[in-house]
């Protein structure tokens, strides 16, 4: 098997593991705060960071597929945090989980037709900086299981 779809098996696996997760959360757990950094972060506004994050980067992947050199170097990740979550605020949760199932499968098809030449290819990430396509697909699933985790802990408290 080649590794584009091993990658883009564990995008679907990790996906669904994440939906049935998301979608077995109250209205309530929703509106848990995980973080508080500045602007406050429930579980509702991971969710949809975590869809939104994961569609605009599928887009610089391929931008970068293309010959592109990825993030600007004056990309501000928090700026365009908060941009997100201004776009989202009137979904409810059940369309932000639907639109992350969407955007799951997208990039996992996505990633399935990169060759190996593709997974090779570098761009600047916005928080890996410098790397190859690989590494950034990897970090798809990372981070939404870093985000997870911290979920979990104010779910356990």
């Amino acid at each position: 098997m080649s590794e584009s779809i091993t990658l883009s098996e564990k995008l679907k696996s990790e996906g669904n593991k994440f939906a049935d997760f998301f979608s077995s959360l109250s209205e309530a757990q929703l509106q848990l705060e995980v973080y508080a950094d500045g602007e406050l972060w429930t579980i509702r506004n991971v969710l949809a960071h975590l869809m939104t994050s994961e569609r605009g980067l599928v887009k610089l992947f391929e931008q970068i597929r293309q010959g592109g050199a990825g993030a600007a170097d004056d990309f501000s990740i928090d700026r365009h945090n908060a941009s997100q979550q201004v776009k989202t605020k009137d979904l409810t949760p059940a369309e932000l989980l639907e639109q992350y199932k969407e955007v799951r499968a997208n990039s996992a098809a996505w990633v399935s037709d990169l060759s190996d030449e593709d997974l090779e290819k570098k761009g600047r990430h916005p928080f890996l900086g410098e790397t190859v396509i690989r590494e950034m697909v990897k970090m798809l699933y990372i981070h939404n299981q870093t985000h997870l985790r911290d979920i979990k802990k104010i779910l356990n408290h």
